[in-house]
């Protein structure tokens, strides 16, 4: 049950910090939302104190008292047995205990979840997912992550891996991944794995959007490389569907934008290779846009 009491939540990002207030009983509408640059290559130090800045700059703008828990959603996730932080694009965040120097720093507890989990959470409890029991929030952008959701909570798992499909392999699939293995489903139908393979295939270096619109007119190149991403998503997401057998799929991040993911044609697809005779679980494009991930990390601590 969400409390009555305001919400506070962080996203971390590569490029910005964003906090929100959120009021439980109004969640889409925040009570203060703000935002100031990450400012990464200053390293882990000043990640964290950037962190502190929003917060006290929340608390200014809001009047209201320093929270005693605040949810923060983050690029990798806590390793449960050591407390440091693993799997992060933003390198320096790795190793380090970050979940306990925040608690310290801000004087109050933290909540700390990855930020597709972030994402599906929020999606699960005020978005296009709300009510359903299980939820799989994708993450299919410029890399490709998940979260899981079962009854309002996220479902971390016991190496705190819980959702990342982004890092199975593909039948057939070899190219070497930035994760050291090969084959992995971001090395293929992430957004730069799909503007590469045109690339390298003869077009030119163009951006995915534009290999969309090529295709709407016509260029067979640019077809072929959307029925890639229709075949190898429908590959990938039927062997997460053949153990998590959700209600609803949201997909968040740039490549979810493609209108062909959410088709018939896709739907068919994915079905070769379902053990199940049909396949009526929902696939659909978020309500809350950018505003998921923070929303989900303020909803980490209601």
């Amino acid at each position: 049950m969400i409390s009555n009491s305001p919400l506070w939540g962080i996203d971390l990002g590569g490029t910005k910090v964003e906090g929100v207030i959120m009021d439980p009983q109004n969640p889409t509408s925040p009570i203060h939302r703000l935002r100031r640059d990450t400012e990464a290559s200053r390293g882990y130090e000043h990640i964290v104190s950037q962190i502190v800045a929003v917060i006290q700059d929340l608390e200014s703008s809001s009047g209201l008292p320093h929270p005693s828990t605040i949810g923060i959603g983050t690029p990798g996730v806590v390793e449960p047995i050591t407390g440091s932080l693993k799997n992060s694009n933003t390198t320096c965040l790795n190793g380090r205990p970050l979940r306990d120097d925040l608690s310290l720093a801000l004087k109050c507890d933290v909540v700390m979840a990855n930020d597709a989990n972030c994402f599906a959470l929020a999606e699960a409890l005020c978005g296009a997912a709300r009510n359903a029991e299980v939820v799989l929030g994708l993450i299919l952008g410029t890399g490709v992550g998940g979260g899981i959701v079962i009854n309002g909570q996220v479902l971390n798992g016991h190496h705190g891996i819980a959702g990342e499909w982004g890092h199975n392999p593909l039948c057939g699939e070899s190219r070497l991944c930035y994760c050291g293995r090969k084959g992995c489903v971001e090395s293929v139908i992430a957004g730069p794995s799909l503007e590469r393979f045109y690339h390298e295939n003869g077009g030119q270096k163009v951006r995915l959007p534009e290999i969309v619109s090529r295709s709407t007119a016509g260029d067979l190149l640019a077809n072929q490389t959307l029925e890639l991403l229709r075949s190898k998503f429908a590959e990938a997401i039927a062997a997460v569907m053949n153990i998590l057998d959700p209600d609803v799929i949201v997909i968040g991040g740039g490549v979810g934008n493609i209108s062909l993911l959410y088709d018939e044609a896709t739907r068919e697809a994915i079905l070769r290779h379902l053990f199940n005779s049909e396949m009526t679980t929902r696939i659909i494009p978020p309500q809350l846009g950018d505003s998921a991930g923070v929303f989900g990390a303020a909803l980490l601590t209601a």
